[in-house]
């Protein structure tokens, strides 16, 4: 039976690795795996690192999620998403391509649709991708917008993962009180809360 990441959550605040000002991309990996942080959100790469990067972290008992769309050299394509499935296993994608759901979910990983709520046309979107696409999660942003998040779990059965524009703890605990599954935070300084 596969595990779901309803089931892979012990952390609300999901490390999510990505573009850093102050710290270098290897130092951001060293603290994600010393973080309270369980799920682990790498958000870019390349061929030569990434599958280094996921290893390093499920060694230390990271579950591991790579944005898909920006893995510098990886064909956006079935053949891509296969390598990405047989090689460096990590638990599963995250993606604003709607052709990638359905190629990852064959290949047994569990799938985020990551989408922007920038207008009511959007939001609309959002509400017709688990009739569609059927992924496992969808990651919304920006994630300090609780009356959307309330809105979205009260219209999807899908597990919710806030993201983006995540600065505060109240803003995590507003987004979780609002019906988030999860958050997923660039900080680092907010990967230890205890949430």
């Amino acid at each position: 039976m596969t595990t779901t990441i309803i089931e892979m959550v012990e952390s609300q605040v999901i490390a999510s690795i990505g573009n850093s000002n102050s710290v270098t991309y290897t130092n951001l990996i060293e603290t994600a795996i010393h973080s309270q942080s369980n799920i682990i959100f790498i958000m870019k790469g390349d061929l030569l690192t990434t599958g280094d990067q996921i290893n390093k972290l499920k060694k230390h008992g990271k579950k591991v999620f790579i944005h898909l769309d920006f893995i510098g050299g990886l064909a956006n394509n079935k053949d891509g998403i296969r390598y990405v499935a047989k090689n460096w296993k990590p638990e599963g994608i995250i993606t604003t391509k709607n052709q990638f759901i359905p190629m990852a979910k064959e290949e047994g990983l569990i799938t985020i649709q990551r989408s922007f709520l920038i207008d009511s046309t959007a939001f609309d979107r959002t509400v017709m991708i688990p009739h569609a696409l059927k992924p496992d999660a969808i990651e919304i942003l920006p994630g300090i917008i609780p009356r959307a998040i309330y809105e979205l779990t009260e219209r999807i059965e899908l597990p919710i993962i806030a993201g983006g524009l995540i600065k505060e703890k109240q803003e995590i605990l507003d987004a979780l009180s609002a019906g988030a599954l999860a958050t997923s935070v660039g900080n680092p300084s907010l990967w230890n809360l205890g949430i």
